[in-house]
């Protein structure tokens, strides 16, 4: 009977039972979701403690975010002519700290130095001291450097990624690509006009817009050969610098450009050294007989004499305590055409002064050697010219003393006698023959330009520039040979060569 009314309980007792369970069951769960929505809160936390701890690693506002927004510029690539890289960006990693969360100074600066020991404690320390949320430590690091000082885990200090500048070329084309500082931005040469074009659209000193490409009229072949011949120049004959450029006629074109001593573009601080300029574009010198050539020219296209006219060159021209002799003395009268093959300076100041001060003058200007010569490269240099302008200076100019010029001056208006008489404003950028007519305009005749040709070769075949010769090409050119000048007058053995 028990057992009959056990296994027949009373239907009240097992619905209590099943209540029972039922809540057992149910506060189960709640205790479930309780510690589900624990874990998800901690990690929450922990998730966004990570994202704090990350965004703290890049400083908020300040200097800090200043620098690195500074050492991110990125830089347009610069290519030869041709489409060779000269200038590039790579990235590097740079180390920076942030004071205020570096917990103990001295134990950093003794575990940054033992991973890097060229880094300098005294230079830690001072960084480290320092009530900022944002100095620099180290500026381009090696991969292998960085990954050292990130093993370490050192509170407060971080890494961003920086944008470093190199130069393929190396010294080759210093003088006309330029350089920047350790922030990226632009110092010299082509590198300071395209920050100065970035920012207003087109370089101050410029007279062409920069393209849409940094493609440079330059082509580093020729460059490289210009240095290697200026390099043997230099030990032949002990010169202390040496400087060469070579100007398409007809385009302005600079297709090669090079200055002995140059300097390592990576390097910049060489660059600061006085005897580093770059002698082609801010070099001011007094370019002897070279000057004979616009003499002449002169002469030619203001009709003040022919190619067979004549000058008396027998005796030196008497000024003062001072006269005017020929190096190579002819001691007889002179055709036009002689005084440009023997270089007599006699015959030029004779022919000058036939011309006049003023119209000596007006050709002068005419030509450009009364104003810098603009182009994108900022390191440029006005002429120095004779004030008051007198009679004397007119006759001594005449063969390239008493006006001093940069390179660049002569080198422009030289192609402008030869390539039919227009002048050119040269430029470093690559120019089409349709783009550089937006920039010439006639100087003198094509007339007088063809007979400026047939003397310039003329001189090299039977005048001063023999050496200048090279089987299967047409040279010509004029030779020049210039005293140096200095605070104590003229030196007898310090010479200025050109051609």
């Amino acid at each position: 009977m028990r057992i009959s009314a056990r296994l027949h309980s009373n239907p009240h007792e097992r619905e209590t039972h099943a209540t029972a369970a039922g809540n057992a069951d149910e506060a189960s769960k709640r205790r479930l979701r309780l510690v589900t929505l624990a874990f998800v809160g901690g990690f929450a936390l922990i998730g966004g403690r990570l994202v704090q701890l990350a965004l703290d690693a890049v400083p908020a506002d300040g200097a800090g975010r200043q620098a690195i927004a500074a050492a991110s510029n990125s830089r347009p690539d610069i290519l030869d002519r041709n489409g060779i890289m000269v200038a590039t960006d790579i990235k590097v990693a740079s180390m920076y700290a942030d004071p205020r969360r570096v917990v103990d100074i001295v134990d950093t600066i003794d575990q940054l130095t033992i991973a890097m020991p060229e880094l300098d404690r005294a230079f830690l320390r001072e960084r480290l001291s320092r009530e900022r949320d944002f100095v620099w430590l180290k500026r381009g690091m090696t991969p292998r450097d960085r990954a050292r000082i990130h093993n370490l885990g050192l509170p407060g200090v971080g890494f961003v990624e920086e944008t470093r500048r190199v130069y393929p070329a190396g010294r080759t084309l210093a003088h006309v690509v330029g350089h920047v500082n350790v922030d990226n931005q632009g110092q010299a040469g082509m590198e300071k006009f395209l920050d100065g074009f970035e920012k207003k659209g087109r370089f101050a000193n410029s007279v062409a817009a920069a393209p849409s490409e940094s493609t440079l009229s330059i082509d580093l072949r020729v460059a490289h050969a210009m240095r290697n011949e200026l390099e043997r120049a230099m030990d032949k004959f002990s010169a202390k610098a040496a400087a060469a450029v070579v100007v398409d006629v007809d385009t302005g074109e600079v297709i090669g450009l090079s200055s002995l001593p140059d300097y390592d573009p990576h390097k910049p601080k060489e660059s600061l050294s006085p005897d580093r300029i770059n002698r082609i574009t801010k070099g001011v010198f007094e370019l002897g007989s070279t000057f004979k050539a616009f003499t002449v020219a002169m002469a030619l296209d203001e009709h003040v004499a022919t190619l067979n006219s004549t000058y008396d060159a027998r005796t030196p021209i008497r000024i003062g305590r001072q006269s005017i002799g020929d190096f190579h003395a002819e001691n007889r009268v002179l055709t036009v055409s002689e005084i440009f093959t023997y270089s007599s300076n006699i015959g030029s100041a004779r022919m000058a002064l036939d011309a006049g001060i003023e119209t000596h003058q007006a050709f002068l200007r005419r030509m450009g050697m009364f104003e810098r010569v603009l182009t994108e490269l900022p390191e440029t240099s006005d002429p120095l010219l004779p004030d008051p302008w007198r009679e004397v200076s007119t006759m001594t100019i005449a063969f390239g003393h008493g006006i001093g010029v940069t390179p660049l001056h002569v080198a422009s208006a030289a192609a402008a006698l030869v390539n039919g008489g227009r002048l050119i404003a040269p430029t470093f950028l690559k120019r089409s023959r349709r783009e550089a007519d937006i920039y010439a305009h006639p100087v003198i005749s094509p007339e007088t330009s063809a007979k400026m040709r047939y003397l310039m070769r003329l001189n090299v075949q039977n005048g001063t520039a023999k050496k200048a010769a090279v089987e299967g090409y047409r040279v010509g050119g004029k030779t020049g040979t210039a005293e140096k000048a200095g605070k104590g007058g003229y030196s007898k053995d310090k010479l200025l060569t050109t051609f």
